[in-house]
């Protein structure tokens, strides 16, 4: 199994989270296959990954300043992004195999968030994204977490990165969204059709996600590399202004949702995907919410998409929807009608994911009136 040696997983906790005289405590959480959702091969492979990651973190911890590593194991939430359950469990069986029967009649149970406040560093290889959960754990318990929803061996590459040097690219992101009002996005697609969607930004600032975590408090994902701002919701007394026409391909049909106050209030498109949607967002209208707008910048690092949206999102544009409350915005999970709905599904345009949609600009509009365009033809033009 492609995996990191001792030397390379010490330089990356080192990188990425500086420990400090104050950590003592790292803890990995996995979650496991259940009646509902049934094991894959890849998921598999990565809670082998997090066993091989814990042994070798054990006999360098010393090295790290750690007195204490800890792997934990809980039945997965079946959504990305849905809230972590109560329990989580101690299991020191064969993790290959392992499934939510096991893990009930096997292994030694946890209160989860209890054990959580007192670690200070974590990572979370797991199957559904815990992004949402741990940024607002992380408030709460201050420590500091890496989440790798989806994350394989051929991923492994993308540790290796100067990180150092992806902080500073999104940064500079983020400091020319932070002033910016709006944001306008012009898409052509391969009919040769235009679409225009307007964002609004007023009463938001940027997030910079550049794969470093080295103040308590934070969580993110690794590997990373974006600068994301989620579009004003219109929780204050203005309506939000963002609208236009969406494009979103999925498979090899283009749905076209119609965005009205920051929410997908149709699908004007026509097909089986179109259909699809068109129910989503009139069954779960916590959906239909415009989350982010994400700018990942590993393409011009050389990394090539792995089919995983942990990954594939950090390579370029990406526009997220539903829940948004862990990336400052304001729809959370009561907003959805039920928690298993809960859900923050990225759509990343690239050619590899959206071949049939291509971003023609990407132009930020200051309060002053004056215009920057950060992307030209799927491409930044900033550095």
């Amino acid at each position: 199994m492609n995996s990191l040696t001792h030397s390379e997983l010490e330089n990356l906790i080192t990188t990425v989270f500086s420990p400090t005289k104050h950590d003592n405590h790292l803890a990995i959480i996995v979650d496991v296959p259940d009646e509902k959702i049934t094991d894959n091969a890849s998921w598999k492979q990565r809670r082998e990954l997090a066993v091989d990651w814990y042994d070798k973190l054990n006999s360098i911890k010393s090295k790290l300043g750690l007195d204490k590593v800890s792997l934990f194991y809980y039945p997965n939430v079946h959504n990305n992004n849905a809230e972590l359950p109560f329990a989580a469990y101690i299991y020191d069986g064969e993790s290959g195999n392992l499934n939510a029967s096991k893990l009930f009649e096997n292994g030694e149970k946890i209160e989860f968030e209890k054990e959580l406040a007192h670690t200070q560093i974590l990572i979370a290889p797991t199957q559904f994204s815990a992004t949402a959960p741990l940024k607002l754990l992380a408030k709460k318990h201050n420590f500091r977490a890496s989440t790798m929803p989806g994350f394989s061996t051929e991923m492994i590459p993308s540790l290796k990165l100067d990180y150092e040097e992806i902080n500073k690219r999104v940064n500079e992101v983020k400091k020319l969204l932070d002033p910016a009002v709006a944001l306008d996005i012009k898409f052509t697609t391969d009919d040769s059709n235009t679409y225009e969607v307007h964002f609004d930004l007023r009463h938001r600032k940027a997030s910079a996600s550049g794969g470093r975590f080295p103040e308590p408090g934070i969580a993110g994902n690794l590997p990373s590399g974006e600068c994301y701002i989620v579009p004003y919701e219109g929780e204050k007394e203005e309506k939000s202004e963002s609208a236009g026409i969406l494009p979103v391909q999925f498979d090899d049909e283009i749905v076209l949702y119609k965005i009205e106050e920051n929410v997908a209030r149709k699908v004007i498109s026509m097909g089986e995907k179109s259909e699809e949607e068109a129910k989503k967002i009139i069954e779960e209208p916590a959906y239909a919410n415009i989350a982010e707008l994400g700018f990942g910048v590993l393409k011009d690092f050389g990394v090539k998409p792995s089919g995983e949206i942990l990954l594939d999102e950090k390579l370029g544009l990406h526009i997220a929807f539903g829940r948004s409350d862990h990336f400052g915005g304001n729809v959370g999970v009561a907003d959805f009608t039920k928690p298993e709905n809960v859900v923050h599904i990225d759509r990343i345009y690239i050619p590899e994911t959206q071949g049939k949609v291509f971003v023609n600009y990407v132009e930020l509009l200051l309060e002053d009136g004056k215009k920057i365009i950060l992307m030209k033809d799927s491409n930044y033009t900033i550095w």
